[in-house]
């Protein structure tokens, strides 16, 4: 630093929330496009709402407990699980969007009347098996569709808490 104060690193706590923050803001940004741009989610896009709101609440409840060395690895392990359950998620979409337009079966009814229909987990299988609707780019930027840019996201938000609670040091 030119004033002579050393540079000091976020503290554990403080890279979990900002994770928190990420997840947030990605979450407003997808209520944004279908509220304000009016483009209805998929039911892949909802799977992956689930999951970004899952990555945020392990980025919630490390930054909450601001654990010691074991809990971190328990809290990276957490967050590694579900941005990488999440990143598959949409990468499963990301190969359905390239695939040839009508060459997936339909995954049926919407999601929140699959739900009413049938228990979560036929749900999840029924959306991940399926796709018509889910192969369908209504938004990209970039050449690269929300599903895309919600992997790249993921995976990023994801192996930075993985490194954040495994390096940085717990604020006392």
């Amino acid at each position: 630093m030119p004033d002579g104060t050393a540079y000091r690193w976020p503290t554990r706590r403080q890279a979990n929330l900002a994770g928190l923050a990420l997840c947030a803001l990605m979450m407003a940004y997808a209520f944004f496009v279908q509220y304000v741009e009016h483009l209805s989610p998929c039911n892949m896009c909802m799977l992956q709402r689930f999951g970004v709101v899952a990555v945020g609440a392990a980025f919630l409840l490390a930054a909450l407990h601001n654990p010691g060395r074991a809990g971190a690895v328990v809290y990276a392990l957490l967050i590694a699980v579900t941005a990488g359950a999440t990143a598959a998620t949409s990468g499963r979409q990301v190969w359905m969007q390239a695939q040839p337009l009508g060459s997936l079966p339909s995954c049926g009814a919407d999601f929140w009347t699959m739900l009413d229909m049938f228990p979560v987990t036929e749900v999840v299988t029924r959306i991940l098996k399926g796709g018509a609707e889910c192969q369908v780019i209504t938004w990209s930027l970039f050449g690269l569709s929300m599903a895309a840019w919600v992997m790249l996201a993921v995976a990023a938000i994801g192996a930075a808490g993985i490194v954040a609670n495994l390096s940085l040091e717990r604020q006392r």
